[in-house]
């Protein structure tokens, strides 16, 4: 009789249903199943299945054609498992548990890791950056190794049969697995078995032609020691520059208001406290400073130069006429990804200086880079709602409660200028008993070349660790493969890191994962919205720039150089006065709609990523040109770095300007549009004029960083004159 079948799925399963295909929760332990009693097709059906449990069972292995694409956790406690391989087909596992299999072995242990591409938490224990260790650096090893074999004792056949190819491929594979030794000897069962497989992809890699040359350089994991501090940015040198080392002892602890005790629980006061109002009212806006006991010294960087430093060469560009027919297509796919939302409306609600000099409310000259939103819980970024931004400028950072507009959390090191930040949610394992916490993190770096790891919510700066010599310029986290961190720096250079996750005593590790060279600096790092681990898009100072960022497979040098550079129509007007090549503003409005900006061009480009990538690059340049679907009128101004951002959830693109002034554009179609007439902003919200008591009326300050929750019901804008804006949404009436 059958121990599996349809009537004991659905009654064990969750929700209840009467469709297999509706379950997401499954308890199937202490049933005494073997594989036999796993029915393969039955349980293929559990599509949306999203956590089983075969604990307490007498399996010794799984089926090996069973498929489960939303299977996150599987409980195979309590069993006879022996053959790990079987597990293979469930891709999409981010949590196993495997305790008390008595044939278990540590090498099964890390075939595991490597056979389940997303796997996280093994037994309870965040395993990440153990996983992607045996899986990148561990395995680059191996290939090194193998490919050394081959080199010093084997070469191909001519003329090639298959009878010789066979018997090469059996004496090449059974010398690397004799003499390819690395690693511990406790797990050289797994290295044998790894060797293996790797040794067959190598020689089918030498009898199939190659798509592409690639060098094989491995990249050192080993964190360099030499700080330099370079400005933040060619165009404008900082006056801290010329400083050739510095000295730091870091903070454990974010720093707070020595008011906020413990029992009244009171958050920081911004040093400085704007009240504004629209510019239509009568009523002035008054300064209503507060001093806090603790002074701070916030270096700053200098006035920009308008400057633009040439481009040595010109971009040869191919360009190509889209047809009607691809016009009407790329509409028909606009239309697919946009949903029709209706115009917000915002209001200045606070203006905040909290990064200021010794707390100074005559600081203006401090400057203000980079904020973002806290990632609400269990969300990939794209949605939910959050009122906690962090923000960053001079020597510290700061996480401010857009509703009350209080600064909940500061943090600051003495030397330091930060110039980029980053949020993610990483685990913390608890045990072997209780499941993983996810926590949520910020990464900041700036002059000092470290990248500072900090968990707000209890106060503590846990860990840093260097990602360049240089100054870092941009971070960024992969918004599904949550502790994946790109790093973009002065030396030209994108790095990707994972910084795993953290144990409760805060112990972490971080691996090198990928070098990627760029031929300038880097401004901004863009991942697609639904697949951000096989490309990244970044904004350098010289062009805009796309990677292969994929790892494993056939992808697996650790160095690599750009797949291809995309060009825009207004590098055609370019002369000995105009350089367009900056890319000063990059961001994801949908899973296909870029929006991004030229420095010195007044408007803004729609292109559609899917169709430009799709275009066989120029040989000799590596470029495609970018497939516009439209243009939006900005501001005309020669100031650079005033980033754009974009709101998925709301179809928003919002930049500001060198007056304060922030232009919004709701993109809800781009059917109706044409791509020779720049569309107009939606709106454009105007600097809410402060006054500062005694002064009178602050000028519309440069805004070089706008950031917006998922549901657009705040909106934040910095600025290079010490000012933090937040803007609030209206209720519709």
């Amino acid at each position: 009789m059958e121990k599996i079948t349809e009537n004991i799925l659905l009654e064990k399963g969750s929700p209840k249903t009467n469709k297999l295909e509706q379950i997401k929760t499954l308890n199937l332990s202490k049933l005494g199943l073997k594989l036999q009693d796993l029915p393969v097709k039955l349980l293929s059906r559990l599509q949306s299945l999203e956590r089983l449990d075969l604990s307490g069972n007498c399996l010794q292995d799984l089926p090996k054609a069973m498929v489960m694409p939303a299977l996150g956790f599987l409980d195979l406690s309590d069993n006879q498992m022996e053959d790990v391989t079987t597990l293979e087909s469930l891709c999409s596992l981010e949590e196993l548990k495997m305790e008390n299999n008595p044939y278990i072995t540590v090498s099964d242990n890390y075939k595991v890791m490597v056979l389940l591409p997303n796997l996280r938490i093994y037994n309870g224990k965040d395993v990440s950056t153990t996983a992607n260790h045996l899986r990148y650096v561990y395995t680059e090893n191996l290939r090194t190794r193998i490919a050394a074999v081959w080199e010093k004792s084997f070469s191909l056949p001519d003329p090639i049969s298959a009878e010789e190819m066979t018997a090469l491929e059996k004496n090449f594979i059974a010398s690397a697995r004799q003499q390819v030794k690395f690693g511990p000897s406790s797990v050289r069962d797994f290295t044998k078995w790894r060797v293996e497989i790797l040794a067959k992809d190598y020689f089918s890699s030498l009898t199939e032609p190659k798509e592409e040359l690639e060098h094989k350089e491995s990249s050192s994991i080993k964190e360099r020691r030499d700080v330099s501090a370079p400005s933040k940015r060619k165009r404008a040198a900082s006056a801290s520059a010329s400083a050739s080392s510095v000295s730091v002892t870091t903070r454990k602890k974010l720093r707070t208001d020595s008011s906020a005790s413990p029992v009244k629980g009171d958050p920081q006061k911004p040093s400085v406290c704007l009240r504004p109002q629209m510019p239509t009212q009568d009523n002035t806006v008054r300064m209503s400073p507060r001093k806090t006991s603790q002074p701070l010294s916030t270096p700053t960087r200098g006035k920009r130069s308008a400057e633009t430093t040439r481009r040595a060469s010109a971009v040869l560009q191919t360009t190509e006429e889209v047809s009607s027919k691809v016009e009407e297509q790329r509409d028909a796919n606009v239309k697919t990804h946009m949903e029709t939302k209706q115009p917000v409306h915002l209001k200045p609600l606070h203006v905040l200086q909290c990064h200021s000099k010794q707390d100074s409310s005559e600081d203006f000259s401090t400057q203000l880079w980079a904020c973002a939103f806290q990632p609400p819980p269990d969300s990939n970024g794209v949605g939910g709602e959050s009122r906690l931004v962090a923000t960053c400028g001079g020597d510290s950072l700061c996480v401010i409660d857009c509703e009350t507009g209080m600064v909940m959390k500061k943090y600051k090191v003495d030397g330091e200028n930060f110039f980029a930040l980053a949020w993610s949610t990483i685990l913390m394992s608890r045990g072997s008993n209780a499941p993983a916490q996810p926590c949520s993190i910020l990464a900041a770096g700036g002059k000092r070349g470290l990248v500072k790891l900090i968990h707000p919510r209890n106060n503590l700066a846990y860990g840093e660790f260097r990602a360049s010599r240089k100054s870092l310029s941009v971070l960024r986290f992969n918004h599904q493969q949550r502790s994946f961190l790109f790093t973009g720096s002065y030396d030209n250079k994108i790095v990707m890191w994972d910084i795993g996750g953290v144990n409760p005593q805060y112990k972490y590790k971080v691996v090198q994962l990928l070098v990627l060279e760029t031929s300038a600096t880097p401004l901004h790092v863009c991942l697609p919205l639904t697949s951000p681990s096989s490309h990244v898009l970044t904004a350098c100072e010289d062009g805009l720039q796309c990677y292969n960022t994929q790892l494993g497979n056939k992808n697996n040098t650790t160095k690599r150089s750009k797949e291809m550079e995309i060009t825009f129509p207004i590098y055609k007007k370019e002369d000995k006065n105009h350089d367009y090549h900056t890319v000063d503003g990059l961001s994801f409005l949908t899973e296909d709609i870029v929006a991004s900006k030229n420095y010195m061009h007044g408007s803004i480009y729609l292109w559609n990523w899917t169709q430009t990538k799709a275009k066989r690059p120029n040989k000799k340049t590596q470029s495609v040109c970018a497939v516009v679907l439209a243009e939006l009128q900005w501001a005309k101004t020669d100031i650079p770095y005033l980033a754009l951002n974009t709101c998925p959830n709301q179809a928003y693109i919002v930049c500001g300007d060198d007056k304060g002034r922030l232009w919004m554009y709701l993109i809800n179609s781009l059917s109706s549009f044409q791509t020779e007439t720049p569309i107009q902003p939606t709106e454009v919200l105007e600097w809410p004029t402060p006054v500062r008591k005694g002064v009178g009326e602050v000028e519309g300050p440069s805004i070089n960083c706008v950031a917006m929750d998922p549901e657009l019901n705040f909106l934040v804008a910095l600025s290079d004159k010490n000012m933090v804006i937040v803007w609030k949404r209206e209720s519709s009436t």
